[in-house]
C-alpha cells in the first residue's frame, strides 16, 4: 500500500521536476552524491557566461561576492555566523588547515571511533609518527557509539574528539550537543564530521556548543564535488594560528604583501588558496534549493520515507541494520547482502540507483523521492532475492 505525504504544505513534485535524473532513473544515491538540479547547472552557466565576458575582471565584483554570498548561505544552514565559515575544495583540505593549528605536544592525543569516514581517520593516523597517539572508541553494535564511550577514552591528553553527526555506514545519528560537553569537561575540543547531515537536519552548531564542523556540497546540499565548509566557533578561530593556510588566510589578501603575515578574523584564517568558482556558484545554488524548502520540512519529509523503506523491508524480510528509533535515523537506510555491489548492479540495469558498502546496500531517499519509490525499490531487492541475484 503506497502512503501519501504527510506534509502537503510543501510541493513536492514541483521541487522534483528540478531534478532531470528522475526522467530517465530512480536515484536513491544522495548520500554518495546529490542529484543535480535545473538551478545548479543554471549557475555554473552563469560562472561561465560571466567568465566569457569579463575575463579576469570578473573577479572584482560578482565572483569575490558569490564566495561571500556562499559563505553567508552556508552559515544561515548550520545555525552560525558568516565570518565562523570558512571554504575549501575538499573537507581532507579542511581538517589539513584544522590540524596545523595545533602541535600536539601537551595535548597528543586524537579520539575517535571505528564508525568515521576513512579522510577523518587518516588525517590522524599519518601524524602518529610525529607524536599524536589516536585512540579508537569501537561501536557496541555497529550502528553507533554511545557519547559513554567517548567520555570514558577522552582525557587530560586528548586534543580533539573526532565524530560523525550521520554515521555513513548505517545512517544514525549522533548526539553532538553531548559530545562537545564530554570534549570540553576535559579541556580538549570537539570537531564533527557533518557531510552525511548538512542539507537533511536541522542544525544549530551554537546551541550544540561543538568548536569544529566539516560539511560540504557533494551530498545533502546538493552542490556536488569542489567546495566544502569549515565551521570554526568564533572564539575558537581567534585563538588559534594554523600554519596551512593560503593567500585567502590574510586579513588584507589583496595588500599582496609578502614581508608580513596578518592573519584574518574567524575562521577566514583557516582558508587557503583560490577556490573553485564554479563549485562556488553550483554550492550555492544547491544550498539556496535546501534553504528555501526549509531543513525543518526536509527532516519531516525523511522520516516519512525512511519509515517506509524501514517497514516494507521488513514486511519482506529484508531485515534493515536500524536503530530502535527510526527518528534516530537519518536518509540512509542499509540491508545487509552478501553480494552488495552485485546487488547495485543488478539495481542499475533496471534503471535504479543506490550504493553499497562492504557488507550492506546503502538507500537514501531525499526530499525528491518519493513514497512509490521506496517500495519499489525495496520490492525490487526482494525480487532480487528470489532470483538467487542477492
Amino acid at each position: 500500500m503506497v502512503r501519501t505525504s504527510l506534509d502537503p504544505t510543501v510541493a513536492w513534485d514541483r521541487y522534483r521536476s528540478e531534478f532531470p535524473i528522475f526522467q530517465s532513473k530512480t536515484y536513491f544515491n544522495t548520500c554518495s552524491l546529490g542529484a543535480l538540479s535545473t538551478r545548479v547547472t543554471a549557475a555554473v552557466r552563469q560562472f561561465t557566461d560571466l567568465w566569457e565576458a569579463n575575463g579576469a575582471a570578473a573577479w572584482y565584483g560578482p565572483w569575490l561576492g558569490e564566495i561571500e554570498r556562499l559563505r553567508a548561505r552556508v552559515a544561515s544552514l548550520l545555525g552560525a555566523s558568516a565570518d565562523e565559515i570558512a571554504l575549501f575544495p575538499s573537507i581532507t583540505a579542511a581538517l589539513s588547515a584544522v590540524a596545523s593549528a595545533f602541535d600536539g605536544v601537551r595535548r597528543p592525543k586524537i579520539v575517535l571511533s571505528d564508525l568515521e569516514f576513512p579522510t577523518t581517520v587518516y588525517q590522524w593516523r599519518a601524524k602518529e609518527s610525529r607524536g599524536i597517539t589516536v585512540e579508537m572508541v569501537r561501536s557496541p553494535d555497529t550502528l553507533s557509539v554511545p557519547p559513554e564511550r567517548y567520555a570514558h577514552a577522552v582525557d587530560d591528553r586528548t586534543q580533539l574528539l573526532v565524530a560523525s553527526h550521520v554515521y555513513f555506514t548505517s545512517g544514525v545519528i549522533q548526539d553532538i550537543t553531548a559530545l562537545a560537553h564530554i570534549a570540553h569537561d576535559r579541556g580538549a575540543y570537539c570537531l564533527i564530521d557533518a557531510y552525511q547531515a548538512t542539507g537533511q537536519l536541522p542544525t544549530d552548531v551554537h546551541a550544540a556548543g561543538v568548536d569544529f564542523l566539516v560539511t560540504g556540497g557533494l551530498k545533502w546540499l546538493l552542490g556536488g564535488p569542489g567546495v566544502a565548509y569549515l565551521y570554526v566557533r568564533r572564539e575558537v578561530a581567534q585563538s588559534l594560528q594554523p600554519t596551512a593556510v593560503g593567500w585567502f588566510a590574510h586579513r588584507n589578501q589583496f595588500a599582496f604583501d609578502i614581508q608580513h603575515f596578518e592573519y584574518a578574523d574567524g575562521a577566514r584564517r583557516f582558508e587557503g588558496g583560490t577556490p573553485a568558482v564554479a563549485a562556488i556558484y553550483a554550492g550555492r545554488a544547491g544550498a539556496d534549493l535546501v534553504a528555501e524548502i526549509g531543513l525543518s520540512q526536509i527532516r519531516r519529509r525523511q522520516v516519512e520515507l525512511v519509515s517506509l523503506i524501514v517497514d516494507e523491508a521488513r514486511r519482506r524480510g529484508l531485515h534493515p541494520r536500524v536503530p530502535r528509533r527510526v527518528e534516530d535515523l537519518a536518509g540512509i537506510v542499509t540491508i545487509p547482502r552478501a553480494d552488495p555491489a552485485g546487488v547495485v548492479k543488478a539495481l542499475a540495469q533496471r534503471n535504479i540507483i543506490v550504493d553499497f558498502r562492504p557488507g550492506i546496500v546503502r538507500l537514501s531517499p531525499y526530499f525528491y523521492n518519493t513514497p512509490e519509490e521506496c517500495e519499489r525499490i525495496v520490492a525490487g531487492i526482494a525480487q532480487l532475492e528470489t532470483e538467487g541475484l542477492a
